[in-house]
């Protein structure tokens, strides 16, 4: 029953951010694991870290702002601070080994990152992917190519990810191993509108800004998505967009409004790749707010950066309304600099040279020389010079929106927010759209004919599409527990009026109200609860 939910919400993610974005949002799959060079270019080897501290007694190790969290309470703005910041915070509060009470070490940075090998040979490092972006934007211009060159588009993917956590806790709230949804979305920065904001731009955010995170602010303001934007709280109609439509998902899912909230990320404490960052939060019984997803403004930093380690062109192409003159970088070969290191091929090295973008090239030699398509060049052997001439475009570099979602968390949302007790039963409210299975089918007593005719049933309702099951064990009260127990929305009673006049019983699992139904209009009944396929 858990893995249908968690499929169902996948599911439905996939409804609300991929298919009802059909020709705008494509969705693709790309390797779980990837060269080292990956992620040496997306940032991930140098800045995907968190604070580690080990106890000088029993040796257990832990997250340091989260032992610190545990020992101390809420420390604003600990997720920015420098681990010489957290070495005096436990020095002054005397935070302990939390198993020993031994005292702690220096904090050190600890790499999230999964490492393997690729093949028998140890020095083709590899990563597991902590997210399913670089897979996206890796791709991103052989996937703009085929589509006909058009922006905006967005990439998704549902997949799996792991995060080398020091300390997983909380259940699936923090997990080593996890599935995520996300959408990369790709448009041009001088053309930022979004061709559908105008169906969300009544939507009601609660936002607590980054100004508000830094003046200490707990409460959020409640605005609609074009004051957001009026107001310059969120820098990209896309981003808005998303932050939208990823409320009405939540919602969807269990989650009331009045217990969402948005909160800014400071550029302290956003990721390295963000100009801006909003967390949406939940107010959890079990947990108090968790975050459910989060939202980027990630500009054109990665594909600029995979540009710039890969040596391939992650641009594209912007054409004017008229030819303009423009002055652009070109790049001159110093054929006698490179005829005295490579004689013979000097010929292969100039065609390299001059093949090559002269702006990409300029900046990967300025960290020293770099090899293009074989082929070891260094800084002297280019000459870069402006020159005039007429273009009938540019190229640039597309800008980046995501929405990113864990679709663990939203499986344990989902539970919490719909369980309830009535009567001393268990009732699990889930909605309808992700509710593992959508109804059941009982026959009064197994007799007189009933249990055929709901098996009839039953296979009817299967060959529609619909999740059902089949119960006649038990008094029909133990069979509505069942139903109840495992989220069933409806359950469908066949009697001896059902051989009469070919009605049933349906009742609704969440009033327990009972309606009779004719059985031909059986499945249109049941699918109008449904979201359209």
């Amino acid at each position: 029953m858990g893995a249908m939910l968690k499929r169902n919400i996948e599911r439905r993610w996939r409804e609300v951010f991929i298919h009802r974005h059909h020709g705008l949002v494509y969705e693709i799959e790309t390797p779980v694991i990837m060269p080292a060079k990956v992620f040496e270019a997306s940032g991930h080897v140098e800045n995907f870290t968190d604070v580690i501290v080990e106890c000088m007694q029993c040796h257990k190790r832990f997250r340091a702002d989260h032992l610190i969290l545990e020992q101390v309470g809420e420390v604003k703005g600990i997720e920015g601070m420098t681990t010489e910041e957290l070495d005096a915070i436990i020095l002054e509060k005397r935070v302990r080994c939390s198993d020993c009470q031994g005292q702690l070490s220096k904090i050190s940075r600890f790499n999230l990152l999964f490492r393997t090998n690729i093949g028998p040979y140890s020095e083709n490092v590899a990563y597991l992917r902590p997210e399913a972006a670089q897979g996206m934007f890796v791709n991103f211009k052989s996937i703009f190519n085929s589509m006909r060159e058009r922006l905006p588009m967005g990439l998704a993917q549902i997949g799996k990810v792991a995060r080398n956590e020091i300390s997983p806790r909380q259940g699936p709230i923090r997990l080593r191993e996890f599935t995520i949804m996300e959408v990369e979305f790709f448009f041009d920065p001088r053309s930022p509108e979004c061709t559908l904001i105008g169906d969300v731009e009544d939507v009601k955010l609660s936002l607590l800004t980054e100004e508000m995170v830094k003046s200490k602010a707990s409460e959020p303001i409640r605005v609609s998505v074009s004051e957001a934007l009026k107001e310059g709280y969120i820098k990209t109609e896309w981003l808005a967009y998303f932050m939208a439509l990823s409320t009405k998902f939540i919602s969807e899912l269990g989650a009331p409004v009045d217990s969402q909230m948005f909160i800014g990320k400071p550029p302290e404490e956003r990721a390295h790749y963000s100009a801006q960052t909003f967390d949406q939060l939940v107010k959890l019984e079990r947990w108090g707010w968790v975050e459910v997803s989060g939202h980027a403004y990630r500009t054109d930093y990665d594909l600029s950066r995979h540009m710039q380690y890969s040596g391939q062109d992650m641009s594209v192409f912007r054409k004017f309304d008229a030819p303009r003159k423009v002055k652009v970088l070109a790049a001159k070969p110093r054929a006698d600099a490179i005829s005295a290191d490579h004689g013979k091929n000097t010929g292969k090295v100039l065609s390299v040279i001059k093949g090559a973008d002269a702006s990409v090239l300029r900046s990967r030699l300025s960290s020293g020389p770099v090899e293009v398509d074989g082929v070891l060049i260094k800084p002297e052997y280019v000459e870069f010079y402006e020159k005039e001439e007429s273009q009938t475009g540019e190229r640039f570099i597309p800008h980046v929106a995501e929405p990113s979602f864990g679709a663990d968390r939203l499986t344990y949302l989902a539970l919490e927010c719909a369980y309830s007790e009535r009567e001393d039963r268990v009732v699990l409210r889930l909605p309808p759209s992700i509710a593992p299975v959508t109804v059941s089918v009982f026959p009064l007593v197994n007799r007189d004919g009933l249990r055929e005719k709901a098996y009839g049933i039953y296979r009817d309702l299967k060959d529609a599409g619909i999740i059902v099951e089949f119960d006649d064990s038990g008094s029909i009260g133990r069979r509505y527990a069942r139903a109840d127990e495992i989220g069933c929305p409806f359950a469908v009673t066949v009697d001896y009026q059902s051989l009469q006049d070919d009605t049933v019983t349906i009742r609704l699992r969440d009033t327990w109200e009972q309606r009779r139904v004719p059985i031909g209009e059986l499945k249109g009944f049941l699918q109008g609860f449904l979201p359209m396929r």
